[in-house]
């Protein structure tokens, strides 16, 4: 069912365009845009859905897509006529407390539980963007896939939990030919191949040493390792990664980091850690601005403003930064405009000319979701915007995981440089 725009809480250099429950199921968690239409992952109704926004006024629903029994196809990219939708276990099935999710190292906790879900990656072929028709599967032997980072070519790029690792790794995948995709190149940080013997140097039960994705950009991957922080690495040989630098500042920080959105023309990349707690349970998240001018050296020169309209501390589930729009080719690409997602705040616009001072220019909250489709234990009627995509002609279209997806319209457009 297509609907009227809810109402928002707040709209700043944002217009409400639509809204859409995604044929009934709202829960919303990655987003693509490819060919005017939208793909989602869902985060508990188990599969992705299709949606027609060739009218952005009136978005349709156009097909929903189970996942086999026990597994979850909460992630997806989309290009060169290609969907990369992963498979991994359903870990709300184990993990029902979300804390206990976040709390220690996944494959270790998971080790040695029979294999009853589908993990690797599955390929379809969007050439017709509303019906995709898979071609290929990749398996992984372990819990599967989390997030990949494909913008078309050659090669695709994965975080995997293979059996005999601590938690997700960074892997490379080979897409010469997308009917026979085979894994490449490896890397984890040191202490996760537990398989091999090795020994994390950090507290498993407490922290999380996982690569949530790595976004690349030329032969550079800028990879996200939650609680183990950010490392740049070559991937000049597609085989071989290698690491180039490694920060991590967790703690005194609270970890979680995110995204990591380079902006190489300007020696930038932009890092957000996740909230990941009611209530600030873990600490007030931020957005980070690392220097990366010397790539061996990154240091963090500001973060990006708090948002402070509201007591958003208080409001209730998780207030502080999800993801962050991340310049996909072919959508509104800026090395000065940043947009993040801010859970319970909605979603932001950031001016960063002045990367030492960033300011921010724009803000959409939507209104309170009608239902609660999450049900997790804590589950309430507050929004949890998730992910952002913005078009080129500044269209944004948004997720949550009660709410469904929104559409809005930036105009903050005379603000970039």
């Amino acid at each position: 069912m297509t609907m009227d725009p809810r109402p928002a809480d707040l709209e700043i250099g944002f217009t409400h365009v639509a809204h859409s429950d995604q044929g009934g199921r709202p829960d919303a968690m990655q987003l693509q845009y490819y060919r005017d239409h939208v793909y989602v992952g869902h985060l508990f109704n188990s599969g992705f859905s299709v949606i027609d926004v060739r009218d952005p006024k009136n978005p349709r629903p156009a097909g929903f897509h189970p996942a086999p029994r026990n597994t979850w196809n909460i992630h997806l990219q989309a290009a060169d006529d290609l969907l990369l939708v992963i498979h991994a276990k359903d870990l709300w099935k184990k993990f029902d407390v979300e804390a206990d999710y976040y709390g220690g190292s996944v494959g270790s906790r998971v080790k040695g539980e029979p294999q009853d879900w589908s993990a690797g990656v599955a390929i379809y072929d969007i050439s017709d963007p509303g019906n995709p028709r898979q071609i290929s599967f990749l398996p992984v032997d372990g819990v599967g896939v989390h997030r990949l980072w494909y913008v078309g070519g050659r090669y695709a790029y994965a975080s995997v939990l293979p059996q005999g690792f601590t938690d997700y790794i960074f892997a490379v995948i080979d897409l010469a030919d997308p009917a026979r995709p085979v894994f490449s190149g490896r890397y984890w940080l040191p202490g996760m191949n537990s398989g091999a013997g090795e020994i994390p140097d950090w507290d498993e039960s407490m922290w999380r040493y996982a690569l949530h994705h790595a976004i690349v950009s030329g032969d550079t991957a800028y990879a996200s390792w939650r609680d183990g922080g950010l490392t740049l690495l070559d991937i000049t040989d597609r085989s071989d990664p290698t690491r180039i630098s490694h920060r991590n500042w967790s703690p005194p920080f609270g970890g979680g980091t995110h995204t990591a959105l380079p902006l190489p023309d300007r020696g930038l990349v932009v890092v957000a850690d996740e909230a990941t707690s009611d209530e600030l349970g873990d600490g007030l998240k931020h957005v980070w601005i690392f220097d990366i001018r010397v790539p061996a050296n990154p240091v963090s020169i500001s973060t990006l403003p708090t948002p402070a309209e509201d007591d958003y501390a208080r409001k209730g589930r998780h207030f502080g930064p999800h993801n962050l729009h991340e310049n996909r080719p072919g959508s509104f690409i800026s090395d000065e405009i940043v947009f993040a997602t801010y859970q319970n705040a909605g979603l932001r616009a950031f001016d960063i000319s002045d990367p030492f001072r960033p300011e921010q220019i724009g803000a959409f909250v939507p209104a309170a979701p009608e239902t609660v489709v999450d049900p997790r234990p804590g589950g309430r009627a507050v929004i949890q915007t998730a992910d952002v995509y913005v078009r080129e002609d500044g269209l944004a279209f948004t997720t949550d995981y009660n709410a469904g997806l929104d559409i809005v319209e930036f105009t903050g457009m005379s603000r970039e440089k």
